[in-house]
């Protein structure tokens, strides 16, 4: 009774403090905010003082079974759903801006609707809703199976997955306002910035416990890129976003840093933010999930040791490359490009580790979908974590710099490497934790595959083609020295390559349907009969391992 008490009161007082700054806020925007945060400790007040079972409620909604007591998944289905969700409404929202591009007058005339409010809405979506939600589900997962334990701090857990949901909210809605810092994949303020800071440290007291309370005496190597992700991204944020507000009752605030530094920064978090939450965080993820459908044990172990601290230690130093050919001086420019070369080869440790744990499974390519997606997945990461270092070479910069190439570097390495892993880790997680006998269908998924992969490949292959296009027109100077195009000539030549882009984010949304579908109907315990994938059954006599390499 005391605890609950306890709990009512701190809800009531966040509802009440909220409430207040709503009344003597300093603009519109942050009362918005105020007013989002009031609803949500109103809500949880309810829920605190009506002393119902949610529990039971939401697996009731979500038809999952009954909690058996070995495990805490209650958190991983509610990130699965979110995954899901969040996954189609930033897909969504980036085939929005594709098409603006391609036609302007989709701008609408409102400042809400703009490219430059749409824009970081699609990138946190996809990076922070989709790709974060994905994350902390699969490290819940992973980390109770792999240590032989029930999540620590349950409540705490729980808080975490909200707590997180609530600065998606918060951040988006941000976005859409105009009020952001204007630091890219770091656009929220400075309120929302201590938000997500509390419930980082949460995620870190959830996850560092259950590890400490573990019943395998071995840490397996997926918790130590999860740790590494989750701790990094923490330091990341809290130094990126080091800033001083206007007013405590106002949105706006200003950065610590200043001129080069503030730009050095900025990106030594936003290259660490790929690195160690789009990079370190997936490979947890590929460590555990690839090992597991392929039903064949990590290939080197003694490569996992050496891919993980050589990842670690080379990717902190490579943020400069973002800055070539700025007024960063010259030493830093150049130490970014050598640790970025050298992050070549770690990263195809990784990629190779990945691919050969299908030692005696390479049929499984043929006969399984979410084995094929896996597979698509880490070539999309050696492809891009070649192209990242080739990109870093100054001689290379200077064409590719400011332009769509880029883009198409990055979606490359988002959408295949990211968003195919999670996928199919999403498809591996859902019969298990519904307790399903299989996916509704496994045609779909073999749908979904082949729709994003077309996608993605005509979306990258687009923006190489415009990116080394825009970088030749820039700089070609006629005979009298002048530059031979306007900046709309170059605009209106890349027309046919942002049409073509679009078009592939039409079939990488498309695929995310299906995949909505798919998950939905497996939740409600369907089963479509369906002819197997392939006429020749999974032969595993065809198969010609190699040696498995120990870590000793």
């Amino acid at each position: 009774m005391e605890s609950l008490t306890i709990k009512a009161f701190g809800w009531l007082g966040a509802a009440l403090i909220a409430i207040i700054a709503i009344a003597l806020s300093a603009d519109q925007g942050f009362a918005i905010h105020m007013a989002i945060v009031a609803a949500a400790a109103l809500l949880a007040l309810a829920a605190t003082l009506s002393g119902a079972d949610y529990a039971s409620v939401a697996r009731g909604i979500l038809k999952a079974p009954v909690d058996t007591g070995r495990y805490d998944d209650d958190p991983v289905r509610w990130g699965v759903i979110a995954t899901v969700f969040w996954g189609v409404v930033g897909f969504l929202a980036g085939l929005y801006i594709a098409l603006q591009l391609a036609f302007p007058v989709l701008n609408l005339g409102f400042e809400y609707t703009t490219f430059g409010r749409l824009r970081p809405l699609h990138t946190s979506a996809v990076i922070f809703a989709f790709g974060g939600n994905a994350l902390i589900a699969t490290s819940f997962y992973v980390v109770q199976r792999t240590c032989r334990a029930r999540l620590a701090l349950p409540g705490l857990a729980r808080f975490v997955f909200w707590g997180y949901q609530l600065f998606i909210v918060l951040a988006a809605t941000g976005y859409v306002l105009g009020i952001t810092e204007a630091r890219e994949y770091a656009e929220p303020e400075w309120y929302v910035d201590l938000w997500l800071t509390i419930v980082w440290v949460a995620y870190l007291a959830v996850f560092v416990g259950t590890i400490l309370k573990r019943r395998e005496p071995h840490i397996y190597v997926a918790n130590w890129f999860y740790l590494s992700f989750i701790l990094t991204i923490a330091m990341l944020h809290i130094v990126n976003n080091l800033s001083m507000p206007v007013s405590l009752l106002g949105s706006k605030s200003y950065s610590a840093f200043a001129g080069v530094q503030d730009a050095l920064t900025q990106w030594w978090y936003g290259h660490n933010a790929v690195g160690f939450f789009l990079t370190a965080g997936f490979l947890a993820m590929m460590y555990y999930f690839v090992p597991k459908q392929a039903e064949r044990p990590v290939y080197s172990y003694r490569l996992s040791i050496i891919h993980f601290w050589s990842l670690i230690f080379l990717y902190i130093w490579a943020g400069p490359h973002h800055l070539h050919y700025t007024a960063l001086p010259d030493w830093a420019q150049t130490l970014g490009m050598v640790f970025s070369i050298m992050l070549w080869m770690p990263s195809w440790g990784g990629m190779i580790n990945g691919l050969m744990t299908l030692n005696g499974a390479w049929d499984k390519i043929r006969t399984d979908p979410i084995i094929r997606m896996m597979v698509m997945a880490l070539a999309f990461y050696g492809m891009s974590t070649f192209e990242g270092p080739m990109l870093s070479i100054k001689a290379v910069n200077s064409l590719s710099h400011y332009t769509d190439w880029t883009i198409g570097h990055v979606h490359s390495g988002a959408l295949g490497w990211n968003g195919m892993i999670t996928f199919a880790a999403i498809y591996y997680l859902t019969p298990r934790l519904w307790n399903r006998q299989r996916l509704y269908s496994l045609r779909m998924v073999n749908w979904h595959f082949w729709l994003a992969t077309v996608g993605i490949v005509l979306y990258a292959s687009s923006m190489w083609v415009a990116g080394i296009m825009q970088g030749l027109m820039w700089r070609e100077y006629g005979d009298d020295g002048y530059l031979v195009y306007a900046f709309s000539e170059v605009t209106a030549a890349m027309l046919p390559m942002y049409l073509i882009r679009a078009a592939g984010g039409v079939l990488y949304l498309a695929g995310a349907l299906v995949m909505v579908w798919n998950v939905w109907l497996t939740i409600a315990g369907k089963l479509r009969e369906e002819k197997p994938m392939t006429e020749t059954p999974y032969d595993a006599a065809a198969d010609r391992p190699l040696a498995p390499q120990p870590a000793e």
